[in-house]
């Protein structure tokens, strides 16, 4: 249940959004979609350059293809990093409280998460840059993408893991780190789904990366793939990764946590369940169709797939906004608690009383002495100068004006350029500065 007792409830920020709320959501959405492209086309192109180039050890055509499709990752990775700015400063504006907790749930893989991006982009970089300098040591060219291959997909792992825990506050209480927090419902559904779509959409980017005019076909590949066999092929991938997301999307919609669903969330996730089978359907018809009509159903699956991102995406944020509702109302009501009694507190201070240490053995002078060593002994000592001067010097210089002395340390002022101003103790009693001064005039 999710108003669980032990179902851990913070206070929020006190801040106000820097946008509003809707602007901001739809900037998430939005932004993530975009981001989402380019991270599909990223890992999807590692995995299909990888799967290529094993493939190309006994096949040669598909060892060129592979290095076509390697050129392709250092640039969408470079497109899904920049865009990738935007959804994750919106994502912690909207739900800060949540994805800092479960950022800090998950420690140490979340934070490995820069440092496995940085080696990942310089393999890819190497494998690309070393094509011809290791032609002839193609299982250590091969081991290098394999290493970015493994690191790409388990960095999005991470982040879906992460994403998935802050819609459960319930469970933030039993969570003991990142693998704890992967066994949670849903996480390997959607992963899945996200493994198919990354293939998916790499496909169909390889017909139109393929099908361009200017793209120089025959100089490439020296007649052993001709155009039509390249997007055939990038059919054929993409039909593996769709087949992949229709699969995993059914487990998705059946493992997804009641909390956060309802009709709209269902249907608009039904709507775009059908529109993924559509795209899949084109895409099959174009592999078995005649090859002078290859590309007649492009069109029709790209807006398919588009408007199953942008209706998925929206999915997603509705289920999101359902799931935190609750707990949301609740932490809203603690962080009015907190603030309420904030400003009654700072409106009516409590002073805390001071407990002076007394030495019974100083005698008349116990209580200045004690009042001394609380509010003075910092800065002065008994015949050592400190920030102050001695006491043995101040004892001298008032030894004849006890009333000079109490003005001085009510109310001090700068006599010396070698000495810092000394702060005033306006807060002490007549009482307490007749037991000081008679402390300090004891002092020989």
């Amino acid at each position: 249940m999710l108003l669980q007792a032990n179902m851990p409830v913070p206070k929020d920020v006190p801040l106000p959004l820097p946008l509003p709320e809707g602007l901001l959501v739809a900037l998430l959405v939005v932004s993530f979609l975009l981001h989402i492209v380019f991270i599909n086309l990223m890992v999807g192109g590692s995995i299909v350059a990888l799967w290529a180039q094993i493939k190309g050890l006994k096949d040669k055509r598909f060892d060129e293809f592979a290095h076509e499709v390697g050129k392709t990752i250092t640039v969408n990775k470079s497109l899904a990093v920049v865009l990738g700015v935007a959804p994750l400063l919106s994502i912690n504006a909207l739900y800060t409280v949540y994805f800092y907790s479960a950022n800090a749930l998950t420690g140490y893989a979340w934070i490995m998460i820069i440092p496995l991006v940085i080696i990942a982009f310089l393999l890819t970089y190497l494998h690309k840059y070393t094509w011809k300098a290791l032609e002839n040591s193609k299982r250590l060219h091969i081991g290098i993408m394999a290493i970015a291959v493994a690191i790409f997909l388990f960095i999005p792992l991470i982040f879906l893991t992460n994403v998935n825990l802050m819609m459960f506050p319930e469970k933030w209480g039993v969570v003991k780190g990142f693998f704890s927090a992967l066994m949670l419902p849903n996480v390997w559904p959607r992963y899945l789904e996200f493994i198919g779509a990354s293939v998916g959409v790499t496909g169909v980017f390889l017909v139109w990366y393929s099908g361009r005019k200017n793209y120089p076909v025959e100089t490439i590949y020296n007649g052993t793939f001709s155009r039509y066999e390249l997007k055939k092929l990038g059919f054929s991938i993409a039909a593996v990764g769709l087949s992949l997301q229709v699969l995993f999307g059914v487990i998705v919609l059946f493992t997804l946590p009641s909390k956060g669903m309802g009709f709209d969330v269902i249907g608009i996730m039904g709507v775009a369940g059908l529109l993924l089978v559509t795209a899949l359907w084109y895409t099959y018809q174009s592999i078995i169709g005649e090859p002078e009509k290859i590309d007649v159903h492009f069109k029709k699956i790209v807006v398919a797939m588009l408007v199953f991102m942008v209706a998925y995406g929206g999915s997603r944020q509705l289920y999101r906004h359902k799931s935190l509702d609750k707990h949301q109302q609740l932490m809203a009501a603690r962080t009015e608690a907190f603030e309420k009694r904030s400003k009654e507190v700072r409106e009516n201070p409590v002073e805390e009383e001071q407990v002076l240490e007394i030495d019974p053995s100083l005698g008349d002078v116990a209580q200045g002495a004690a009042i001394f060593k609380q509010n003075c002994g910092a800065c002065h000592q008994k015949d050592k100068k400190l920030v102050g001067p001695p006491m043995t010097e101040m004892a001298a210089i008032y030894a004849d004006n006890e009333e000079g002395l109490k003005n001085w340390i009510k109310a001090p002022g700068k006599k010396r350029p070698d000495f810092p101003q000394m702060p005033g103790f306006p807060q002490l009693s007549d009482n307490d500065l007749q037991e000081v001064s008679n402390y300090i005039l004891s002092i020989q």
